[in-house]
């Protein structure tokens, strides 16, 4: 290991003011990790992906952090918090309280907006209810998420000579909430085409709604109810029934001898689809919603989502609905010319609350803008809005790669943040892959070698200029950078996606072409309207005459569904062919090599652990007493493939289990190409079995690729396969941006159009095609300002005419040379 030089042996008191010292961390991959961080000092934390970052900084650090601060609570309190487990680790101290800002996304309740996350609506509300006109009798009055409610009750009186006694009074609470769309701000109609098919009867099946298969209690319901005839085909319906198949209020019913509640179909379709977060659905739930679905502005709110007596209540002409609609650098501008003794303090708050966003590359946002919608990186920085003016000093900051989503330009601003919060005295923590931010850090811990088994150890402590002159695989690439291509190594592409007319969000009526037989880079600042120009690509496609002849695979970056028992091997698939061998070479049934079904330990019901339930608190899970964590029965770990058995094969990282599967007498060709397909997207470390929940935002990513990339074989004869990637690169070390770069040009060398938003300058310099959308973020943005080969780009910023984009590129390349 290459380290600065050593503190000294003897630990004194003073050394808990000064540093965090970790001693014998295991928590996951680690090896009896022992490490000192500097307080009230920027520490960022290196290592290729896999390689513990995590599982030191976030799973050890802050999680004993926040273990010992539960503690210090009542008992009676404890019990509705979180009970955490003590990380595996022998001694810890020097930690402070610890702040963690991820990259989890917001909530997805469709009532949480970035105004209402961040408190900014709650300071708006206040100030129209302090100098608005027509006043309003308080800050509920102006919020779309309480309704006004009047009415009257008994209550009972607690002073006075009467106490005790009852009394019926009247009561009137004033909210803002639109009553047509209840603070929605949206109306929802249901296409009946894309919910059936009206010339089927209920007996044939006739739904086309993701989950309502023949047997489940989705569809049971309606042939149970008694309302209709099971064979006659829905086309035939009565007026009645047609209204009982969609509209029915909820009536009791019975089904089987089980009393149920039976409501028409849209009611049904609303509460599991319609009121859930879209961004966070499977792809094929999402692309129903999208058929079915039509989503208009509420038409009595405009889609403001307040009421009339909200509207109209203003500042300077101005109603809260407008503020909330404006860009926020536009509203930040409107509160700095606002004077007002009244709310002089309050408008100040606002105003820092405001810049705070511009600061952070968010000035593009609205505040209406629904929560839900944001990208993870969006999300993180989002949260960090309310510890910018925060008044802590001496608190640990952990941040979960702060870049991801942003723009070399505004990577120096995401810089200047994390200075500011390190010069109040506090101390940050940083796990990064991104140079721009390794090289601003005070300290670098650096863990690996490698990924997984072959990580968990520190090779690194000490400065920048240490780090580059180390041979690890950090300082060997640290300065890695990616050369334009050759004219001659171009390719010329065929064909192109038309998007005509674009206006989502942001864009401005635009009109391009797509090159197809191409890697494609989209670009642009954050919030230039990269996405939406993408996602309005795809639905042009989608709906166009061209759609039988293109084969759409979208890797995003929304997260994956599952339970807590998905793995890489049952999201891949690959686990079926594994059982199928298994049972074949041992002539018993494949069930059995299941956890979830016949070979599951009957303790554990195949979960490998089991789940206390502490009633409010989270759920706490310790390892089966029974299996020992090992998910199946004993006798069903008596039969082997290739001398392991299922347990074994579950434990193994990918990278092994390739080798397993692909000769002697475990050769299993489904599983080994599936396996390739992982170790070409740099999860070669990741272990079958290991739950998706524990797996990061990048990794997960790269996940959906790997088995999106099997499906090209589903696409229709003759079709092109079209790969739509949101940030690659994301959560990549640098050594693997080039491994990635390859796996791209062999999906293009092997006939499938690849299309990359991203902001990692080694794509765009690698791109056949430039796509830079902008100039700016937000109102600023939706046009495109280049499109052509990275060289012209490149050779327009030298000119002086060029992007945003192009002046980084260029800078890049000049690195390179």
């Amino acid at each position: 290991m290459t380290t600065a030089p050593a503190p000294a042996a003897e630990t004194h008191p003073a050394d808990v003011h000064s540093t965090i010292r970790v001693v014998g961390a295991r928590q996951n991959n680690l090896k009896d990790v022992d490490v000192e961080i500097p307080k009230r000092r920027l520490t960022v934390f290196t290592g290729v992906s896999g390689s513990g970052k995590s599982s030191l900084v976030f799973a050890t650090i802050a999680a004993e952090s926040q273990r010992m601060i539960n503690e210090t609570y009542p008992a009676f309190v404890q019990g509705f918090m979180p009970a955490l487990p003590r990380p595996d680790v022998d001694h810890m101290e020097g930690l402070t309280p610890a702040i963690i800002v991820d990259q989890e996304r917001l909530g997805g309740n469709v009532r949480s907006t970035v105004g209402t996350v961040t408190d900014a609506n709650a300071l708006l509300r206040i100030l129209f209810s302090r100098i608005a006109e027509p006043a309003l009798d308080s800050p509920k009055a102006y919020s779309f998420n309480v309704a006004s409610i009047s009415g009257s009750g008994a209550v009972t009186l607690t002073t006075g000579k009467d106490k005790g006694k009852k009394e019926r009074r009247s009561f009137h609470v004033q909210g803002g909430m639109c009553p047509e769309c209840e603070g929605t701000g949206a109306k929802q109609d249901l296409d009946p085409a894309e919910l059936f098919d009206e010339a089927k009867s209920l007996n044939e099946g006739p739904f086309t709604i993701p989950g309502y298969t023949a047997d489940g209690w989705a569809v049971r319901k309606f042939l149970e109810s008694g309302f209709f005839d099971p064979d006659k085909p829905i086309r035939d319906y009565s007026e009645r029934e047609m209204h009982d198949l969609l509209h029915k209020e909820p009536v009791k019913i019975d089904m089987s001898g089980i009393s149920m509640t039976y409501t028409g179909l849209y009611a049904s379709i609303e509460s599991a689809f319609l009121q859930k977060d879209r961004e966070a659905m499977q792809p094929h739930v999402r692309a129903f919603v999208d058929r079915a679905v039509t989503t208009i502005p509420c038409p009595a709110c405009a889609g403001t989502r307040l009421n009339e007596q909200a509207r109209s209540s203003r500042i300077r002409g101005t109603s809260i609905a407008d503020l909330c609609a404006m860009q926020i650098t536009d509203l930040a501008a409107w509160c700095a010319e606002l004077d007002d003794a009244r709310v002089g303090g309050l408008v100040g708050s606002i105003r820092q609350l405001l810049d705070g966003f511009v600061m952070i590359g968010l000035g593009y946002l609205s505040l209406d803008r629904a929560a839900g919608s944001l990208s993870g990186g969006e999300a993180q920085r989002t949260k960090m809005i309310r510890h910018l003016g925060s008044s802590l000093t001496d608190v640990t900051y952990v941040f979960d790669e702060p870049t991801t989503g942003l723009h070399p330009h505004d990577i120096a601003n995401m810089n200047t943040l994390l200075l500011r919060l390190r010069d109040k005295g506090n101390t940050v923590l940083v796990v990064e892959h991104k140079p721009e931010t390794i090289a601003i850090a005070d300290h670098v811990v650096d863990l690996g070698p490698g990924p997984g088994t072959a990580g968990g150890e520190v090779t690194f402590t000490g400065t920048v200029a240490e780090l580059t002159a180390s041979d690890t695989p950090t300082g060997r690439h640290l300065h890695d950078r990616a050369r334009l291509k050759e004219e001659a190594e171009l390719r010329a592409g065929n064909g192109a996606l038309r998007v005509r007319g674009a206006a989502e969000n942001n864009l401005r009526d635009v009109d391009v072409d797509v090159p197809l037989g191409m890697l494609v880079a989209v670009t642009g600042v954050a919030g230039s309207g990269k996405s939406s120009l993408m996602r309005e690509a795809m639905l042009q496609t989608r709906r166009g005459s061209a759609a039988e002849d293109v084969h759409l695979v979208v890797v995003d970056q929304a997260p994956i569904k599952g339970s807590r028992r998905s793995n890489p091997a049952t999201y891949t698939g690959l686990l079926e062919p594994v059982r199928k061998a298994f049972a074949k070479a041992n002539g018993v049934k494949p069930a059995l090599f299941s956890p979830n079904s016949a070979g599951a330990c009957p303790e554990c019901k195949g979960a490998g652990v089991i789940y206390a339930d502490a009633a409010a608190a989270t759920d706490t899970a310790a390892p089966c007493d029974v299996c020992e964590g090992r998910r199946f029965m004993d006798e069903v770990l008596e039969y082997m493939l290739g001398g392991r058995d299922i347990a074994e094969v579950l434990q193994m990282p990918v990278e092994e289990a390739r080798e397993f599967f692909s000769a002697g007498e475990s050769r299993v060709p489904a599983a080994a190409a599936a396996l390739e397909r992982l170790v070409d997207v740099g999860l070669g470390y990741v272990r079958l079995g290991q739950p998706l929940t524990t797996l990061s935002g990048g990794e997960r990513q790269r996940l959906k690729l790997a088995t999106h990339l099997g499906e090209r074989a589903k696409a229709k004869d003759g079709a092109r396969t079209v790969v739509v990637l949101d940030e690659p690169t994301t959560g990549l070390h640098l050594q693997d941006v080039g491994r990635m770069l390859a796996m791209l040009d062999g999906l293009v060398d092997a006939g499938v159009s690849v299309i990359a938003v991203e902001h990692h300058q080694a794509v765009m310099a690698h791109a056949d095609w430039i796509l830079d959308v902008g100039p700016g973020a937000g109102a600023e943005g939706g046009t495109v300002v280049f499109e052509g080969r990275p060289h012209d780009l490149v050779a327009a910023a030298h000119s002086g005419e060029g992007t945003t984009t192009g002046e980084h590129l260029a800078a890049y390349v000049a690195d390179s040379a």
